[in-house]
């Protein structure tokens, strides 16, 4: 039986999902941002423009899937979403979940129970996001730093019970490369096995021992800020990822940029500056940054190409075919 997932345009075939950027987000709109009354109105068709315009130049580097693991308080517009997949022709997977407790909106999830919150998360999935008929076929996880607060322990717990109903994976944002094992630990703790879980920013650091030991536990690294270098210069990151493909674990390895094209407001850092000032302090944030730059000097480092290929394309396959695989046990 072919194992499929969901995406805007419906299910697919994971054999089909070919290249794949497992970390990207088409918009993002932190809470209150329609209160900053400076900022001009969003330009919905001006966005459109500049998003397909990006998505398309994946084509040229043979990007078939983007995962956008937008959790639903932090702007998601899954709508938005399938409309820059069908002009794009790139398949775009949008995601189910909440952001952590200091940057979400926690208010109304801190008082339904898990059992509540887990419905809403299947529902998300089995029947669609709101009225728009589109499946969510992941699940977003967030922690902040150093801490998993109770908010977060609640709907981490409601999240890999939702995972393990509907065989979807799970994907983590985590602050300062911070919390990966209690990530692991609550998921686990639910039953669901370490495999279904990617541990997203776990490129944060300069810590191989860190994240070889997510690694060693089962789970998905994730080196997913290429580009981002206000937190993380990119030559630590290609440093610690071959180290962890050097220490045999390319099986466990995923990657990607978490740009985001369209952002409507509420940037915390950016004190109420637009897209264009936030791309001259990061300019190389952009999502075929990876095939332009880092692999090439991969490639200088010693990265085979079967190694690259293995965890942009086989890697990710994988990572959702076990998932609901899962879910048929």
């Amino acid at each position: 039986m072919t194992t499929t997932i969901n995406t805007t345009a419906g299910r697919l075939p994971v054999e089909q999902l070919g290249r794949t950027l497992i970390h990207e987000h088409v918009t993002v709109a932190y809470p209150g941002w329609y209160l900053d009354n400076r900022r001009p109105k969003f330009q919905r068709q001006e966005a459109m423009a500049r998003v397909v315009d990006a998505f398309k130049r994946l084509n040229s580097y043979g990007v078939r899937t983007v995962v956008d693991p937008c959790p639903m308080d932090l702007g998601r517009d899954v709508e938005f979403c399938a409309e820059v997949a069908q002009r794009t022709g790139v398949n775009l997977v949008c995601t189910t979940g909440v952001y952590n407790e200091a940057q979400g909106i926690p208010f109304l999830f801190q008082h339904l129970p898990i059992e509540a919150i887990t419905e809403i998360y299947v529902k998300e999935i089995e029947d669609g996001i709101g009225y728009s008929g589109i499946k969510a076929g992941a699940i977003k996880v967030a922690t902040g730093d150093g801490k998993v607060s109770d908010y977060e322990r609640k709907v981490l717990t409601a999240a890999a019970r939702a995972a393990k109903i509907t065989g979807v994976p799970l994907i983590s944002h985590t602050e300062n490369c911070s919390c990966g094992h209690d990530q692991v630990d609550i998921v686990t703790g639910e039953g669901v096995p370490s495999h279904q879980l990617l541990v997203g920013h776990s490129d944060g650091r300069d810590d191989h021992d860190y994240q070889r030991s997510i690694a060693e536990r089962g789970a998905y690294v994730g080196f997913d800020r290429f580009g981002l270098e206000i937190f993380q210069p990119d030559a630590v990151r290609m440093k610690n990822l071959k180290q962890l493909v050097d220490a045999g674990h390319r099986d466990r390895v995923m990657v990607s940029h978490d740009t985001v094209h369209c952002f409507a407001g509420g940037i915390p850092f950016m004190n109420g500056g637009d897209y264009e000032d936030l791309l001259k302090i990061v300019p190389n944030w952009r999502m075929v940054y990876l095939f332009e730059k880092i692999f090439p000097q991969l490639r200088e480092m010693g990265m085979k190409e079967e190694d690259l290929n293995h965890i942009v394309v086989d890697n990710p396959q994988r990572f959702f075919a076990e998932a609901r695989e899962e879910r048929v046990k």
